[in-house]
């Protein structure tokens, strides 16, 4: 055996033995890091599928106990929702509560009703939900005329900012015209009509009670005043007029300046235009320059006939250039 043979034997069982070491030391470790990932995932598998089970179940029994309450037994439908709001699991409680204030309102126990729904809007965390449980206990003391029942309930949900405030102004309007109190009613009821996100529906809905309120002799509340014309500086009013007459001024000023501006062209063109000079040295050229005494008296006679047709060319020329001198002065 050769030494370079035994080196590598040597060294790849001390590699074994540290592989061996190491393992022992995060062996454990691994093994349960990987059964706590496998224990982790079957727990969240097995518990979401409790959960469905649980609703599915809870399902059946709402629905149940939500046919039981469209009849007429009354003792069984509410003895079957209150399984539900015990029993049930996820939303199903909340919804049974609402169905089970529904269902006393139907048969006349008005007074139950608004404390189940009193007693709602106290237990939810779902803002919305309560506004929904107090407008519903508004409407159910509308025919009692309790004006400060109502507003006790749903007068805090007239803000721009909740989005039950048109049903809670329409409850409010229906108790104050309950009351007698038509123009607080008509009030209620037109803040509706003005408010730009109110549903078509209710707006039509409510416009018929305008009109039955104004055919009882309810008068319509004013509109509202604009703050921001009379807040304005009055210098600024003030100042409108000098700028508007002064604006007219300027356009009255301007046609005045271009009439004036064509007035002068016409005017210079007219002295620009002169009568040309006609020149009269192509007469003297047709005369002879030494007339003798036998051909005086023909000459004489034949001198205007000879200049009147030689002037004629030169007028005539003189004549034409007149238009392109007038055309060309400025």
């Amino acid at each position: 055996m050769s030494s370079d043979t035994l080196i590598r034997e040597v060294d790849e069982e001390l590699r074994r033995d540290r592989m061996r070491k190491l393992w022992r030391q995060t062996g454990p470790w691994i093994i349960f890091g990987a059964v706590a990932v496998v224990v982790g995932v079957a727990g969240y598998e097995g518990w979401t599928w409790w959960q469905k089970t649980q609703a599915a179940k809870s399902s059946d029994q709402f629905y149940a106990a939500t046919k039981i309450a469209d009849g007429t037994d009354l003792v069984a439908a509410k003895k079957a929702l209150d399984e539900v709001i015990a029993q049930g699991s996820g939303g199903y409680p909340m919804l049974a509560q609402f169905r089970e204030a529904a269902l006393l309102s139907q048969n006349g126990k008005i007074e139950d009703a608004v404390a189940a729904y009193d007693g709602l809007a106290t237990s939810l965390n779902d803002t919305h939900l309560r506004e929904l449980a107090l407008v519903l206990a508004g409407n159910l003391l509308i025919d009692k005329g309790d004006v400060a029942a109502v507003e006790q309930r749903v007068g805090g949900l007239i803000t721009p900012a909740s989005p039950m405030r048109n049903a809670a102004r329409e409850v409010m309007g229906l108790a104050q015209y309950k009351a007698g109190k038509l123009d607080d009613s008509i009030k209620s009821f037109q803040a509706i009509l003005t408010d730009p996100l109110a549903p078509r529906d209710t707006q039509n809905r409510v416009q018929v009670y305008v009109l039955q309120l104004q055919a009882e002799g309810a008068k319509l509340p004013p509109p509202p005043v604009d703050t921001t014309a009379s807040s304005a500086p009055p210098t600024d009013a003030s100042s409108a007029p000098a700028d508007l007459s002064s604006a007219s001024a300027t356009s009255s000023v301007a046609p005045t300046s271009s009439t004036q501006g064509s007035a002068a062209v016409d005017a210079s063109t007219e002295l620009d235009v002169t009568p040309p000079v006609v020149d009269t040295s192509a007469l003297s050229l047709a005369l002879p320059q030494e007339p003798t005494a036998s051909s005086e008296a023909a000459s004489a006679s034949a001198a205007p006939s000879e200049a009147t047709s030689s002037a004629a060319p030169a007028v005539s020329s003189a004549a034409s250039s007149a238009p392109e001198a007038s055309s060309s002065a400025p």
